[in-house]
């Protein structure tokens, strides 16, 4: 098996076996990246459950997630085993209330209140 296929091996199963995951830089308790700080800042603000997969501790997985789904940059979020997109989608989502429906048709928990301070602090 060569790197490419063991790690898009390695990342379908993340994707599909968990509920969200967010390919990131660095972890959900300490971003090294400020795009992957506002990603993960926002999920954990909603109270939802991610798992966070630290792409700078894998260069298989680095290159591997962007061309899993053809989408060139870093963070990356799945949620039940489909690309929601990067930071500035995920922010929009989050404004819109986009994220919000997404989370709720998905049976994925968050907190509805956390989500709608978000926008009030934005609107």
């Amino acid at each position: 098996m060569t790197e490419t296929t063991d790690a898009n091996a390695r990342i379908d199963e993340m994707v599909k076996g968990t509920d969200v995951v967010l390919f990131m830089k660095g972890t959900k308790s300490m971003p090294q990246c400020g795009f992957s700080s506002r990603v993960a800042g926002v999920l954990n603000y909603m109270g939802v459950d991610f798992s966070d997969v630290n792409v700078l501790e894998d260069a298989d997985i680095r290159q591997g997630i962007k061309d899993y789904s053809d989408w060139p940059t870093i963070p990356q979020l799945y949620v039940k085993g489909e690309f929601v997109g990067g930071c500035d989608i995920i922010t929009e989502m989050t404004l819109s209330g986009e994220l919000d429906s997404m989370f709720t048709e998905n049976g994925i928990t968050f907190d509805k209140d956390a989500a709608d301070k978000i926008r009030e602090a934005n609107g």
